[in-house]
């Protein structure tokens, strides 16, 4: 099996799924994605836990029962590749295999017994791809990304997408956790030792800290249930560093028998959850970063990412993503850049919802139309809330599920009965919804073939909304027409005219 990405592949054939074979410290995973692409969608993810790092301090060396646990697990994993004709595959290995002293003799096993080809990353290596992972998620991030593996944690300085500093610390949850006594008086000077050569720890003040890796995202699990938080999404949940520090500092001092009680949490990662609480505390104390912003991105889509060519990363990974769901779900006759354009001269004075944001939710607004009509308003706001989105905020999720929704009905119950409302400010919420009120309107005129819209003019100018249509279309017009403008007039505070010229 190929181990390697060549980039020529990836821009002629970007749409033929890809796996990424993870041999982590502590568990080994597969995840499919559909392309290596800008905005790859994963539809196959499993994983086993191995412990392949679990004895690594203590006898420099994997142990003979997670190795043989790996291998089996990768046996499936290659049949799986295989049944599903998958040829561009890689395969990558971490801080336990790099660092063992049988490393090499695993690698050459699981080469001849599993027909595998597996990349041993150096820490650099890792570092690198998990920053990558981290931008192609968020990009323009700025701060600092904290990988947390089970055998080492990644630490990156990012400045506006640019990968800067990197170190890798044999900080991993799996091997530090068991390593010591989380109470005693020599766990912060453990922390200090390794932290304490990082002179450039402190030059992100002020700026974000992005967690990535399972055990971090565990604490935002737990977090959003104290806060009984509206979405169960854990890329880009954010907290105020203060508060992250304070909530920390509790998780870090909390037994095995009250984390069971979480809902939602991973049994198989309790045991790492308060040291991975403990370890971000020391982070944002020693860099005073101001946020701690979540990211579901790491190692794995930052291998694909790598391999992309400069175009391609260039893409908008939301617009993209949000064209493919379009073309996926809604009728061939729909097109997002078409009815975008249409609406946008309407809300040109207004600055609460960002254009992008704007032609993200017209790339989807004919999601809903298999749904039945008494249950598609709120079907397609409770799918846009939960889609795998990224390079999107919370908040401008909600105004994308509140735009999309509202061109199918209103959509005040729907918000108010799944707490998003107070995620954002009211003029938001009402800017959202005369999206959904546009977007309404031109499917009124078109019956969903929005291609039409490119003979009729909508404009806005000062308080007055003006729907322009030539006389020889004037049968387009009608009482529902006049209708739909003026609902969108009252949503936007206008009056309005609807105009037939020659």
């Amino acid at each position: 099996m190929p181990g390697v990405l060549g980039t020529r592949k990836v821009e002629k054939k970007n749409r033929n799924p890809i796996a990424i074979i993870d041999i982590g410290s502590n568990s080994v995973r597969l995840v499919i994605y559909d392309g290596a692409k800008r905005a790859p969608f994963p539809v196959f993810n499993e994983k086993l836990i191995c412990g392949l790092g679990r004895d690594l301090d203590k006898r420099n060396a994997m142990s003979d029962v997670s190795m043989e646990l790996a291998i089996g697990c990768l046996r499936r994993f290659v049949s799986l590749v295989d049944s599903m004709g998958i040829s561009n595959v890689r395969a990558v290995a971490t801080a336990a295999v790099r660092e063992a002293v049988n490393g090499v003799e695993f690698i050459e096993r699981v080469n001849h017994e599993c027909g595998l080809g597996v990349d041993v990353l150096s820490g650099e290596q890792e570092a690198e791809l998990s920053g990558k992972g981290v931008v192609s998620g968020i990009p323009n991030a700025t701060g600092i990304t904290g990988d947390l593996g089970g055998g080492s944690v990644e630490l990156i300085k990012l400045h506006k997408g640019q990968l800067q500093q990197s170190a890798t610390l044999p900080l991993g949850a799996l091997r530090a956790c068991h390593k010591r006594d989380l109470n005693s008086e020599s766990f912060p000077k453990f922390f200090e030792k390794h932290l304490s050569g990082l002179d450039w720890l402190p030059s992100v003040k002020g700026q974000n800290f992005y967690a990535v890796g399972g055990a971090w995202r565990s604490l935002a699990r737990i977090h959003m249930e104290q806060m009984k938080y509206p979405l169960h999404v854990i890329h880009q949940y954010t907290i105020e560093a203060k508060e992250a520090l304070s909530f920390t500092g509790i998780v870090g001092n909390l037994g095995r028998s009250t984390l069971e009680g979480v809902h939602g949490l991973n049994k198989e990662r309790i045991d790492s959850i308060p040291y991975a609480a403990r370890l971000m505390e020391k982070l944002l104390q020693v860099t005073n970063v101001s946020k701690v912003v979540f990211c579901a991105y790491g190692l794995r889509e930052g291998c694909i990412f790598d391999s992309l060519s400069y175009k391609y990363k260039q893409q908008d990974a939301l617009i993209e993503m949000t064209k493919e769901i379009g073309g996926c779900l809604g009728r061939n006759m729909s097109n997002g850049d078409i009815l975008a354009d249409w609406i946008s001269p309407v809300f040109n004075k207004e600055k609460l919802i960002s254009d992008r944001i704007r032609n993200c939710a017209a790339n989807l607004a004919d999601i809903g139309w298999l749904e039945h009509p008494d249950y598609r308003t709120e079907q397609v706001f409770l799918r846009i809330l939960r889609m795998p989105l990224v390079s999107i905020s919370h908040q401008e999720r909600v105004m994308l599920a509140i735009s999309v929704a509202s061109r199918h009905s209103g959509v005040k119950d729907i918000i108010r009965r799944w707490k998003v409302d107070n995620l954002l400010i009211a003029p938001e919420i009402a800017e959202a919804r005369a999206v959904g009120v546009a977007m309404r309107l031109a499917y009124t005129l078109t019956g969903g073939s929005v291609g039409l819209l490119n003979r009729i003019g909508l404009e806005r100018k000062g308080d007055s909304l003006k729907l322009i249509i030539p006389s020889r279309e004037n049968i387009l017009v009608g009482e529902i027409v006049e209708h739909r403008v003026r609902a969108l007039a009252i949503s936007l505070e206008c009056d309005y005219e609807i105009l037939l010229i020659r």
